[in-house]
């Protein structure tokens, strides 16, 4: 997990999302294409950084509550509700946490953009500018 680096970024009517590709354990590269963000549908993209396997498990259970709600509603998911439903998933595994650090960015219904992060148990910060996640150091130096 060392240097791992999510980040998001807000315009006037757009959102930008960036990661790097680096999977590796501690100073050990194992390889370099492995994706972390994640587009949920048009207006709305995930950034996970973290424990790979929790990563992974993460974004198939997100999947599959979004395609749920969207089945049920008939409608994509607003960036809002996607990240209140993330912070609660995270939040029922609050004792034994996924050990991943969550980037969301999206654009609401009327343009507006959505940027938020959360830490392992769900606490959720929005920002108007900008977003940034994981452990990679001088991140936000770069972003700025």
């Amino acid at each position: 997990m060392i240097g791992i680096a999510d980040g998001a970024c807000a315009g006037k009517d757009c959102v930008a999302i960036g990661s790097d590709l680096r999977f590796g354990a501690q100073l050990q590269t194992m390889t370099t294409d492995r994706p972390k963000v994640h587009k949920i549908h048009d207006k709305l993209f995930l950034g996970l950084s973290g424990l790979a396997t929790d990563t992974q498990t993460m974004y198939e259970k997100l999947m599959f509550r979004h395609n749920l709600y969207r089945l049920r509603e008939e409608r994509n998911m607003k960036p809002t509700t996607f990240g209140h439903m993330m912070s609660s998933a995270l939040y029922e595994r609050r004792f034994g946490p996924y050990f991943t650090a969550p980037v969301i960015a999206g654009l609401e219904e009327d343009g507006t953009p959505y940027l938020c992060g959360m830490d392992t148990i769900g606490a959720m910060e929005t920002a108007k500018d900008f977003m940034l996640s994981g452990t990679a150091p001088g991140a936000e130096l770069r972003w700025s």
